[in-house]
């Protein structure tokens, strides 16, 4: 097992990884949530620390809402949104009549599912495509979107799930739809997990209250390739059943893995088969919805809700490895929403109510501790030898990661739910109004 996350095991990961992840994009691609490895980290330069007036390239007003992170290839952007007419205070007593937990869920009344596809050149909006309208949309966590999947990207293919309102493939340059697919379930308070493409695969994670499945759709026809069942769960209830976090792609002695945090359960999937390599039992989380994170070797997960707690597995056995390769825990550093950041040996985890934990990755020992203040959603960035935190009140934090310290502090023009990407020297930054194109001078 390696000391540290040293650059050369990095490129040995990025190497192993794209053996089976789809290949047909550039090298500065941004193709899917958290960027080309899925591990939220950028090999850029000059990436601006103070977003000032003179550094906007341009910024577009957004239609609708939506939570989606900004995904991009061949100079063109897509996210997705979802525009909502109100439900009246009738509709919503009467759709959350009797329902569990009916305190953090609402109702909308109408809602039109949509992918925008924006030039990154000039900011202009090339494509504002009408999915799906649904008449009657399913009850919401008020903090969620209709549209908080990400999309995903593979040569001239765009991904826009939607969670169980169906999934769309279309074409990165004309927009024209090529399949459509849905896999039903009931997410309790909408959609979340996103998809990720390994070589002809699309990944679904199914987490819901009514049943748990991840399944593989294939990329050119949207047809079923397989679908695996989650492990039991030891809850009851089934709000505790459900889920949102997205595969992670990584390369265990050469074979694929994809690795998905639920309730209770990490497991790790073949993703060209859907076969279950391995699984671990890391206690009784639930609306699991950080990515897990490879770092030396580990692939270490946040258990969500409702006592978030860090756990590293080693991810080198097969079965039942809850006794046998749980490596470490920790109390500190846990999220149920971003997922953490790692590098040089070090994990970086910001929790919701913006506490920076940093823990050595090999053994889970606490480093350091800071409080950013705010609310947290949108997972970290680490580019530049910056990382980057986006707060819900807009505040976008950047830190040196080496000591901690504060480099900058800027002020957004709205919510920051959506995790930042990096395009060249440049970022890409969604919030709840606008997406921005940010650029060094």
């Amino acid at each position: 097992m390696a000391a540290e996350n040293s650059p050369l095991n990095h490129l040995k990961y990025a190497l192993a990884t794209c053996l089976f992840t789809a290949t047909a994009l550039a090298a500065n691609d941004w193709p899917q949530f958290r960027g080309p490895h899925g591990d939220g980290i950028a090999d850029a330069s000059s990436i601006p620390s103070n977003f000032e007036e003179s550094n906007i390239a341009w910024k577009t007003d957004i239609p609708g809402m939506g939570w989606s992170s900004p995904v991009y290839s061949d100079d063109r952007i897509w996210i997705t949104t979802a525009e909502t007419s109100a439900a009246t205070p009738e509709q919503i007593a009467e759709k959350t009549k009797d329902v569990q937990f009916a305190g953090i869920k609402t109702a909308a009344g109408k809602v039109n599912l949509r992918a925008l596809c924006v030039d990154a050149n000039s900011g202009d909006i090339l494509h504002n495509i009408l999915l799906r309208e649904v008449e009657d949309p399913d009850l919401i966590n008020p903090l969620n979107s209709y549209a908080s999947p990400t999309p995903a990207l593979s040569g001239d293919k765009v991904i826009c799930h939607f969670g169980s309102y169906g999934t769309w493939c279309l074409n990165n340059a004309t927009g024209q739809e090529l399949w459509k697919n849905a896999l039903v379930i009931d997410h309790s308070v909408g959609p979340g997990s996103s998809p990720v493409i390994a070589n002809d695969v699309v990944l679904i994670v199914c987490d819901g209250i009514d049943r748990q499945f991840v399944a593989g759709l294939d990329l050119n026809s949207g047809k079923l390739k397989w679908e695996t069942p989650r492990p039991k769960l030891r809850a009851t209830n089934p709000e505790f059943c459900k889920a949102y976090s997205t595969p992670l792609l990584i390369n265990v002695e050469g074979q694929p893995q994809a690795v998905i945090p639920g309730a209770q359960w990490m497991c790790a999937y073949n993703p060209e088969t859907g076969k279950e390599i391995w699984r671990a039992d890391c206690g009784n989380g639930f609306s699991t919805t950080p990515m897990a994170v490879y770092a030396d070797g580990l692939v270490i997960c946040s258990t969500g809700f409702m006592a978030p707690e860090l756990v590293a597995v080693n991810p080198s056995g097969t079965g039942d490895v809850t006794e046998t390769n749980i490596v470490w825990r920790s109390k500190q550093g846990g999220s149920t929403m971003p997922t953490a950041v790692s590098n040089k040996g070090r994990i970086y985890s910001i929790s919701d109510n913006g506490i920076l934990s940093v823990l050595n990755a090999t053994n889970g020992e606490l480093i350091q501790q800071l409080r950013i203040g705010g609310k947290f959603a949108a997972s970290p960035l680490l580019t530049d030898g910056k990382l980057f935190l986006g707060s819900q009140e807009g505040i976008m934090t950047v830190l040196n990661p080496t000591d901690v310290s504060r480099i900058a502090k800027n002020t957004m023009d709205g919510t920051l739910m959506a995790s930042p990407a990096v395009m060249g020297s440049d970022l890409i930054i969604r919030t709840g109004k606008s997406l921005s194109r940010i650029a060094s001078k």
